[in-house]
């Protein structure tokens, strides 16, 4: 345990504090939301910024429990006021970087790299923040709150998160799906583990206002970005990051964003290693989103000084399909303070972008797709130097979108060209005609 460090729930607008394990999303003063608060002058007392470097790199890899976790071997950092017995961990996080040599060769770059955070337990980012919320419910539960279920409105990949981790705790979870909105993988993945499934015919913006209104319940308790234990598992991306450079920063950091609680934990863990001595310079961050929902864009293009919600149009990308992102005002605050760009991506870009990084061993998820077009726009304008150090924010598996990888290859999204498309070849079992049909094809890769 790490009884000495200390944190709370902090209003981003007036400041009032509440315990951690009150059931509270917004300030009752303000109604601003909350971010987790830590005693930073405790943690710099404790251990000096090599200190600890050291301490968390001495628990890569361990079967200690629960420090083995990527996200849990920053506990001090993270969640303090969990038990270590109460942690519900499947050891997330500590997930490679992937040196795209190939993709950067094309784009004159040598020192670019992607995140793998969809090689995870349940195939997306979104492990890392669930581990610590559903821990925090755990503790609560352990503690005499009454908690009967945790639920979250979901354009997929949260769900099958918050899913997977009540199922480790034995807690039951519930999920407000947008009907129709998500791939087939995204819906059987919190139906296997067990959650109560909700189906709505409305949109991820549609589920959020029900589940906000159910979650008024104190007894069902919220588990999307809003309440911001997720981004204190998300935040660990940035330790992680460094960590795996030798605490050495990279330039910039290109993230997809959509509810944009992902923007505002990279900020974050940035910021706290800012002000514990731990790294001494800041990155470039850069916010990718879908044309087809790009509410910040729309607000980076105006200065940040006004922010409208849009209605999202349908999009390859649906997990960022959110036309009114509840961490807005956080993730403007993270951007303006780490030289933030946000840019956009049409739907054919995103495709593309995936499928040419494809065939140079990478397998994106669509979300990714948005992140690796706009890294090829900012290179080719100029905006990203070409011998920066960057880093792509892989959010999901592939894998979870096979019908995306599919209709590309088949030729069959509306609206894509799909110019990186690679069909089997159907042949006769007739070996001269193979021979034949593997020289043309292996002639025209050469040429």
């Amino acid at each position: 345990m790490s009884e000495r460090y200390h944190a709370v729930f902090k209003c981003i607008g007036c400041g009032e504090t509440y315990p951690l394990d009150e059931i509270i999303y917004r300030c009752r003063k303000c109604n601003e939301l909350l971010e987790v608060h830590h005693d930073l002058e405790m943690l710099r007392d404790a251990r000096s910024a090599s200190d600890w470097r050291a301490l968390f790199d001495s628990r890569v890899g361990t079967t200690q429990w629960p420090y083995g976790s990527g996200v849990w071997g920053k506990k001090e950092f993270v969640c303090p006021e969990v038990d270590g017995e109460n942690v519900i961990s499947m050891f997330e996080g500590n997930t490679n970087l992937f040196w795209a040599k190939r993709f950067g060769e094309m784009l004159g770059m040598k020192d670019l790299w992607v995140k793998m955070c969809g090689n995870s337990h349940t195939g997306s980012f979104k492990d890392l923040g669930m581990t610590v919320l559903v821990s925090m419910v755990n503790e609560m539960i352990r503690r005499g709150k009454k908690i009967d279920a945790v639920a979250c409105a979901s354009t997929g990949d949260t769900s099958a998160a918050l899913a997977a981790y009540c199922a480790y705790a034995g807690i039951p979870s519930i999920v407000f799906l947008p009907a129709n909105k998500i791939s087939t993988a995204q819906l059987v993945q919190p139906m296997a583990n067990g959650a109560i499934v909700l189906s709505l015919d409305t949109n991820f913006d549609g589920c959020m206002k029900v589940v906000q209104e159910i979650t008024k319940d104190n007894t069902i308790y919220l588990a999307n970005s809003m309440n911001s234990l997720r981004v204190e598992g998300q935040k660990s991306i940035s330790v992680e990051l460094v960590q795996q450079f030798n605490w050495e920063v990279p330039d910039y950091i290109i993230i997809p964003g959509g509810n944009l609680g992902n923007v505002s934990a990279l900020g974050k863990g940035f910021s706290m290693m800012l002000e514990l001595g731990i790294i001494s310079k800041k990155p470039t961050i850069v916010l990718a989103q879908a044309q087809n929902a790009n509410p910040l864009y729309q607000s980076y293009l105006k200065g940040f000084k006004e922010f409208a919600p849009m209605v999202p149009q349908k999009t390859l990308a649906s997990a960022i399909q959110i036309g009114d992102p509840v961490s807005v005002r956080k993730a403007i605050a993270a951007l303006q303070s780490f030289n933030g760009i946000v840019e956009q991506a049409s739907e054919e870009e995103l495709a593309d972008a995936a499928a040419l990084a494809d065939r140079t061993g990478m397998f994106n998820c669509p979300h990714t797709g948005v992140a690796l077009a706009v890294l090829v726009k900012l290179v080719k304008g100029g905006v990203i130097p070409k011998d920066a150090r960057t880093i792509v924010i892989s959010t999901a598996h592939g894998l979870k979108f096979s019908e995306f990888k599919v209709g590309y290859h088949e030729g069959t999204i509306p609206g894509v060209s799909s110019r990186y498309a690679n069909k089997p070849l159907l042949l006769p079992p007739d070996t001269d005609k193979v021979r034949e049909a593997l020289a043309k094809e292996l002639a025209a890769r050469k040429a």
